[in-house]
């Protein structure tokens, strides 16, 4: 992976941050797009340089305005000359019951977990083609084993899902497409997973009896751009065997 250039989404905090951590400590530089994530996007760059200097930039962006898309893919190349890796890390992910979804709601789940992904991996596409380089997505189990309260999320994933099989389809022989699906990694941040009754009863779901840790994330990543050559179409589960015990 040294020398070669990854553009990861969402890079700035939790799993994002893991899946940048490993990248660049195999030896990759880095873009990191961040959407309202300053100092956090600005500490991580400040410890990875630290190691190696000149190897992180970043970039701000709302990735539901569309137009400004292929302006990353700019970004990268004006800063690095080349694009060898697509990480669609970033995700908007909240409930949305039925008798109370709006069209907002839609918009932002339906943009940020699947209109983005698709629209990157068009602009990137070119760039990439040239590196025989590759798209990994960061889908959900949930989009095969919906999330209750959680409609719109669900199929946006679920469309991620599609997706990723799509493009390793539409993009082959030259650029390999796959994705990772989570299981409890990272607790969200509010909501009902706050409750320990909630965690308790999600981590009794899994094989493992634990949650993961963003790294089991990241390692995954970082074996399907790395070292998986002969890998394209594929979604693997980082669950702890929870979407098998559903």
């Amino acid at each position: 992976m040294r020398g070669k250039v990854m553009l990861v989404t969402g890079g700035a905090r939790r799993v994002g941050a893991a899946i940048c951590r490993i990248l660049h400590a195999r030896g990759a530089n880095l873009m990191v797009h961040y959407r309202n994530s300053a100092q956090d996007a600005q500490a991580l760059q400040a410890g990875l340089e630290a190691a190696r200097p000149g190897s992180v930039a970043l970039v701000q962006a709302d990735l539901l305005e569309t137009a400004r898309l292929p302006s990353l893919v700019e970004a990268v190349l004006d800063r690095f000359g080349r694009l060898d890796a697509l990480v669609n890390n970033a995700s908007s992910f909240f409930p949305t019951p039925m008798g109370e979804i709006t069209e907002s709601h839609w918009d932002e789940l339906i943009g940020s977990n699947l209109k983005a992904p698709l629209f990157l991996a068009q602009a990137a596409a070119p760039v990439l083609r040239k590196q025989h380089g590759c798209i990994v997505n960061i889908v959900d189990i949930h989009a095969e084993w919906p999330l209750k309260r959680h409609v719109a999320y669900n199929a946006a994933k679920g469309g991620l899902a599609a997706l990723t099989r799509s493009l390793a389809q539409e993009l082959a022989p030259e650029i390999r497409v796959n994705g990772v699906s989570p299981g409890p990694i990272l607790w969200p941040e509010e909501g009902e997973w706050q409750e320990e009754d909630a965690r308790r009863h999600i981590i009794e779901r899994t094989l493992l009896k634990r949650t993961g840790e963003p790294a089991d994330i990241a390692r995954t990543v970082a074996f399907l751009v790395a070292d998986a050559p002969y890998v394209t179409g594929q979604i693997i589960a980082v669950d702890g065997g929870r979407s098998v015990n559903l």
